[in-house]
């Protein structure tokens, strides 16, 4: 499930984009949060391809354009890392893609998400780092930090320095997972499960409680 996370993104970008909603709201955004970017220029090729295609059969209406464009036009392709996608960029548009980190959950690059990112980043001009790193989030999305803060006051060395005191490291290890000696089923986690409105109405249909019940 985790590895094939971002191709789920992909089934959502490509019935958006072929829906009506585009059509009947014309200044919608859609962001691709925790999609990645590499699987984005086979759907534009496909996309392209099967409009050309079929739309004598399917009445996909593109307002004259081609769905590659409308994409571009309503979509921001959000990433955490993707290397391969990265040196896809020129068939992705760098103008809609943007860095996330995913901080805190498990698919996060943090606490290396800078060094990380910058290894990746090291082949592209500094306009485009720049943009994928922070101005197309501010232009996207309509928010200046810099009316808060210098840019020379954001960097990640700037921002590190003011934060020494804290400790933003990685906890402890809780050591690696032991799978059980059988599934887990539903009945295992509604055994398991303590809710006091479940227990109340349990109580109130003079029944025992939710984990009694089970």
């Amino acid at each position: 499930m985790l590895n094939l996370q971002p191709t789920a993104v992909m089934d959502t970008a490509a019935d958006l984009l072929w829906s009506r909603v585009i059509q009947e709201f014309p200044n919608i955004r859609f962001a691709l949060s925790e999609g990645s970017i590499g699987w984005i220029p086979y759907l534009l090729e496909r996309a392209d391809y099967v409009y050309e295609n079929h739309d004598r059969w399917t009445g996909s209406n593109f307002g004259g354009r081609l769905p590659s464009e409308v994409f571009r036009d309503h979509f921001i392709a959000c990433f955490i890392t993707d290397s391969a996608g990265l040196r896809l960029l020129d068939l992705i548009g760098p103008e809609i893609v943007c860095v996330e980190t995913d901080y805190p959950h498990s698919d996060s690059t943090w606490p290396v998400s800078a060094e990380r990112l910058a290894g990746q980043l090291a082949h592209l001009p500094r306009e485009t780092v720049d943009a994928i790193t922070h101005g197309n989030a501010v232009r996207l999305f309509g928010f200046d930090p810099f009316k808060h803060h210098a840019p020379e006051d954001c960097t990640v060395g700037a921002l590190r320095a003011k934060a020494s005191h804290i400790d933003v490291g990685p906890v402890a290890s809780r050591g690696r997972f032991v799978a059980p000696e059988r599934p887990l089923t539903l009945l295992d986690m509604l055994s398991r499960a303590e809710h006091p409105l479940l227990d109340k109405q349990a109580a109130n249909e003079g029944l025992g409680t939710a984990e009694e019940s089970v």
